[in-house]
């Protein structure tokens, strides 16, 4: 029996905790650390409650990489599952050096003062982690994670030549707040009102915010509106497909969320520097993000689907193809299993996949590596099985 170190107690990590609980035939013990122990408190009880399972806690600073590695050291885990925030996956990674532990997060990191998703710093430690016999394994939540394996199942199975990528992201559900975020809304206001961008013929592309919109037809939602966002895993996958051509994000938002977004980014409150009051340095954004509902909240109550994946085109026996592979989730059936909403459980589920896929020694090549690098066959298989069956769909070419 392995033993895995999960960092962070937000939504996703109580999801994470919840199923690698279940994988007791591969996870022996499970610790779930956070800065707020409380936190990780209230996540332990509801597994014994729900799972009948014990984990142990523990309180963390992932900005100090002295006491994390510290952790570390004392329970010397097969892997670490970083699902803390996102300014803090490069100290984790440096304890996971220090002390030669196996990393994977669900998200790139990104610097605190910039709105500004890019892998070149996590791709900086490709050499070292190679030096050191570890592997890093970076995004491996759902869209980045899941949406890249789809991309890599449909290379490796459906297609000869991949030329065309669109990933879309539905949330069809309703958890009846005026307005809130389905995850950390620091993190996913700075994702939304980012400029957008996608890649074409060898270049990226930018849009104004939200300025580009398609209506698309999700499996078990419907049509919605879609907007072209940039999202990190195009980043990797134009660089990993091999003759693509384009590849786009898109994801929904209702009208009221659109408003909202609207005139809190009018008055200022989505700055992402500081302002000062009162002689009181203050990020409107962080102070935003203390008023409104903790994702983990929305959860009870939770109605609808999630409907999330990728339309990939090209050719096969030199003849063109379409196809449409994704999933749906149920946001009350989640929340009956692990507590949660399905956009927590949809990104935890694939964190806990791919960390068995590396305490089974399944994946274990040194270096850092992007999901769509890694064999998809039994991650995919394995996700299926926790929760996250996928489809694929033939759609006229």
């Amino acid at each position: 029996m392995k033993k895995v170190v999960i960092i962070g107690a937000g939504g996703v990590g109580g999801v994470v905790a919840h199923k690698c609980a279940q994988a007791s035939d591969v996870f022996g013990e499970v610790l779930l650390a956070s800065r707020t122990k409380s936190r990780c408190d209230k996540i332990a009880a509801e597994i014994a409650e729900l799972q009948g399972k014990t984990i142990r806690t523990a309180a963390i600073d992932a900005d100090d990489v002295k006491a994390t590695a510290a952790l570390l050291e004392r329970e010397r885990p097969a892997v670490v599952i970083n699902v803390a925030l996102p300014y803090q996956d490069l100290s984790i990674m440096e304890a996971c050096l220090a002390t030669g532990t196996p990393y994977l997060d669900t998200a790139n990191y990104e610097p605190p003062d910039v709105a500004k998703f890019e892998y070149k710093w996590q791709w900086a430690f490709k050499e070292r982690f190679e030096q050191a016999g570890l592997i890093a394994v970076l995004g491996s939540g759902f869209d980045p994670g899941v949406t890249n394996m789809y991309c890599a199942h449909a290379q490796k199975h459906l297609f000869d030549t991949i030329q065309y990528v669109d990933i879309v992201d539905c949330n069809g559900g309703s958890h009846g707040k005026a307005f809130a975020t389905n995850f950390n809304p620091e993190i996913n206001i700075r994702e939304i009102t980012a400029r957008g961008r996608y890649w074409e013929k060898g270049e990226w592309k930018e849009t104004d915010p939200l300025s580009v919109s398609m209506m698309f037809d999700y499996p078990g939602v419907g049509e919605r509106k879609s907007f072209l966002l940039y999202h990190e895993e195009l980043e990797s996958l134009a660089l990993n497909l091999k003759g693509l051509e384009r590849i786009r994000f898109w994801m929904t938002f209702g009208e009221s969320y659109l408003k909202h977004l609207e005139v809190l980014g009018n008055v200022g409150m989505t700055r992402i520097d500081e302002v000062d009051y009162q002689g009181t340095p203050v990020v409107p954004i962080k102070f935003l993000k203390a008023l409104l509902p903790d994702p983990a909240s929305l959860a009870p109550g939770y109605t609808g689907k999630t409907s999330i994946g990728c339309l990939v085109s090209g050719k096969k026996d030199g003849k063109p193809r379409k196809v449409f592979v994704y999933n749906i989730c149920d946001h009350a059936a989640c929340y009956q299993e692990v507590r949660a909403q399905a956009v927590s459980y949809t990104t935890g589920v694939p964190a806990v996949s791919g960390a068995v896929m590396i305490a089974k020694g399944i994946w274990s090549q040194p270096g850092v590596w992007n999901m769509e690098q890694l064999d998809p066959d039994p991650f995919l298989a394995d996700v299926a099985a926790r929760g996250l069956p996928w489809h694929v769909e033939e759609r006229p070419a």
